[in-house]
């Protein structure tokens, strides 16, 4: 009969593990008892509201409306309403394309000339080519695409600010609208851009209104949607986003930076080609001085709206918001008897809010003191 030591078995020197087999599933991350990955941290509701950055745009595009609408109610009216939208809608066209290009950590100054210049181009080749008013706007889009590819192109390549780069573009397009067209027509205004062909269908898509609304307001609507879709929904948005985060690491995993950020350069001039044409088509008139100086109200507005100067972070509804709050203040300080004068002041008294109060917000969504 076998002792009770003898009974017990044998003991298996300690040594590595033996390796799994190419088909063993990969280890199991830590777990909780109700199956959740004890690695991610619970995120509450008011937390992740914080994190949105549309939040302080729209707290403080409501808080200027209530603002405005205590001084003087007509502000609130459907007329008032309308008033305020029509410079929203425009800004906003471009803010959604400035926002874009800023989340990529980019910036583009020529926007603001490149409206005007689009409307030139589209005017002249009316006037002076005897153009169909439809082959005019056509004309200028591709002006607006070539120039921005030319953008994207010299930032990614010579690696230079895009603020130098932009900054240089926006000198050669000023120079450009003076001097071509006080050569071709001795003025600096061309008009009658309405007596062609093709203008009445083209003022159906560009420069009617829609009841008390211009028509600036659906296509601001549309490319609104559109565009968070594209940034939120889609491959090319993430795309988007690490580049403006670290352009090489998004390189080194595989990121077309080139493909996008010249894509970028190439969004913002197509909005520039938009403002342009609705401008030309509403007004049936060109001038030099058109967008001159806009090109910081649109950065404004994407400020306003949550995108960081770094890039990396943004939001085409926050820069849409932005653009509304642009709006308010330009047509509600008349009506509570500010002098216009002040407005580009009320404006940087906005923006400096706006980046403190989307400073103090990441920092409490963060957990940041």
């Amino acid at each position: 009969m076998s002792s009770a030591k003898s009974a017990r078995p044998a003991a298996v020197p300690a040594g590595p593990p033996a390796p799994q087999s190419p088909e063993s599933p990969p280890p199991s991350p830590p777990s909780s008892a109700d199956g959740t990955d004890d690695r991610l941290v619970a995120v509450g509701r008011i937390r992740r509201l914080l994190m949105t950055p549309e939040v302080g745009a729209g707290g403080a595009a409501v808080l200027v409306f209530i603002g405005f609408t205590l001084v003087s109610p007509v502000f609130a009216t459907q007329a008032g309403i309308a008033n305020f939208l029509d410079p929203a809608a425009t800004m906003g066209i471009m803010a959604i394309a400035v926002a874009l290009l800023m989340i990529g950590g980019e910036f583009d100054l020529s926007t603001g000339v490149m409206t005007g210049s689009t409307a030139l181009v589209t005017a002249l080749a009316v006037t002076q080519l005897n153009m169909n008013v439809w082959f005019g706007i056509g004309l200028s889009l591709v002006f607006a695409l070539v120039v921005g590819a030319i953008n994207g192109v010299m930032v990614h390549l010579t690696k230079l600010p895009s603020f130098i780069v932009t900054l240089g573009m926006m000198f050669v397009l000023w120079g450009l609208n003076y001097a071509v067209t006080q050569r071709l027509t001795g003025q600096v205004t061309v008009s009658g851009v309405s007596q062609y062909s093709g203008f009445d269908s083209a003022d159906a898509l560009f420069g009617s209104a829609v009841g008390p609304f211009q028509i600036s307001l659906v296509w601001w609507l549309v490319l609104t949607v559109i565009g968070s879709v594209v940034l939120l929904r889609s491959v090319w948005g993430n795309w988007v986003f690490a580049i403006g985060g670290n352009a090489d690491a998004a390189r080194a995993v595989g990121v077309p930076v080139m493909k996008v950020r010249v894509g970028l350069f190439m969004t913002t001039a197509a909005a520039a080609w938009l403002v342009g044409t609705l401008t030309v088509i509403r007004y049936g008139n060109a001038t030099v001085t058109s967008g001159i100086g806009l090109e910081f109200y649109f950065i404004i507005a994407a400020v306003i709206g949550g995108c960081l100067l770094t890039g990396g972070a943004g939001s085409v509804i926050g820069a849409s918001l932005g653009a509304l709050i642009f709006g308010m203040v330009q047509q509600g300080m008349p009506l509570v008897g500010l002098p216009s004068e002040f407005f580009r002041t009320i404006l940087g008294l906005v923006l400096l809010a706006a980046v403190l109060v989307n400073l103090w917000i990441k920092k409490r969504a963060l957990k940041v003191t």
